[in-house]
């Protein structure tokens, strides 16, 4: 256990910090599960609308430096990729035409 004031302040700071990164990382991965989901189940836009909520829930957590810039462009790259694979109704009548 830590003897010094400051030492005490730091861990309970750095506690607290961890608990509010945890719960933040925790919510960005439920958000990729839902959007992943809408993709498995191919709706498009229900996908749309949470990939705009995942984007907006990495853009904080980077800024707050709570996950990195490159891994938060990495997985919003995927989550994109995914997304726009899905073709929409009329793409797909105009393909069988």
């Amino acid at each position: 256990m830590a003897l010094h004031a400051s030492a005490v302040k730091r861990h309970r700071q750095s506690g607290k910090r961890r608990e509010k990164n945890r719960a933040v990382k925790s919510a960005i991965r439920t958000l990729v599960k839902n959007v992943r989901q809408a993709v498995e189940a191919k709706q498009r836009e229900r996908a749309a609308t949470q990939l705009r909520e995942v984007n907006r829930a990495l853009d904080q957590a980077v800024g707050k430096g709570i996950v990195k810039r490159n891994t938060a462009s990495r997985w919003l790259s995927r989550l994109t990729r995914s997304v726009s694979r899905l073709s929409t109704p009329t793409e797909e009548q105009s393909a069988k035409s």
